[in-house]
């Protein structure tokens, strides 16, 4: 184990891992000791046994704050949504978990398909700083987005307001889906949502270290694992290799 590594990664003696309490996939309950437990939190506790210090999990409410805080070492990874602007601050890993990202629609919706939620008249609910509220920010020409604090906010804005798309993941608008009877999701995806290992820039040798990291855990099955351990089976998927 090279010390730069260990000196980039753990510069305090501690493996300090930035987790996003708001993706539900990732973080699916409380350990003992009342911190996160999850996908990510398990993630980050086995690259803290790789390098062989203690990891200290630091909760965020989004995953904008992650990345809003990065360079002022209040973290050492971040583990959130790999997206071109948080890419501006952060240097990412590949994917180590995918979650399709989609449209709900209410009853009597004559939109049919992803391709044709974009089109002038349709407003479209979503959350900004959320990895695929960033995408639709790069990505959307035609209709408009209406931004919402949260996840439910986004659901409640949809509803009171009568716009014609709510975007988000897959597993959390079937429960939406089951709230607003008559509504639909539609098929295929608008993105998948990349879930990453993120370190601050000018950490070369740990981002190198971190990249293989990944790769490892997706090829010997770990992250497969850590799908089944956590119930998310069918929800979260492993990223293909980079």
């Amino acid at each position: 184990m090279s010390q730069d590594v260990i000196a980039q990664l753990a510069p305090t003696g501690v493996l300090r891992a930035a987790i996003n309490m708001s993706n539900f996939l990732l973080v699916t309950g409380k350990a003992p000791d009342g911190g996160p437990e999850g996908v990510s939190p398990d993630m980050a506790h086995a690259l803290g046994e790789r390098l062989g210090v203690p990891v200290q999990l630091v909760p965020y409410k989004t995953p904008g704050e992650i990345s809003d805080a990065a360079g002022s070492s209040a973290w050492d990874i971040g583990n959130i949504g790999a997206e071109p602007q948080r890419a501006k601050v952060m240097d990412f890993t590949a994917a180590y978990v995918e979650i399709e990202a989609t449209y709900l629609v209410p009853a009597g919706s004559p939109i049919q398909s992803v391709d044709e939620v974009d089109r002038e008249g349709v407003r479209i609910a979503n959350p900004p700083r959320s990895a695929y509220g960033l995408w639709l920010a790069n990505n959307i020409k035609h209709a408009k987005l209406v931004p919402a604090d949260g996840l439910g906010e986004s659901f409640d804005l949809f509803v009171k307001d009568g716009l014609e798309a709510l975007a988000g993941l897959r597993p959390g608008l079937i429960g939406d889906a089951e709230k607003l009877p008559g509504s639909r999701i539609l098929d295929g995806q608008f993105s998948a949502v990349q879930q990453a290992i993120g370190v601050n820039k000018g950490n070369d040798a740990a981002y190198a270290f971190l990249k293989d990291f990944v790769e490892e855990a997706k090829l010997s099955g770990f992250v497969a694992s850590l799908i089944d351990k956590h119930g998310v089976t069918g929800r979260l998927s492993v990223a293909p290799a980079a």
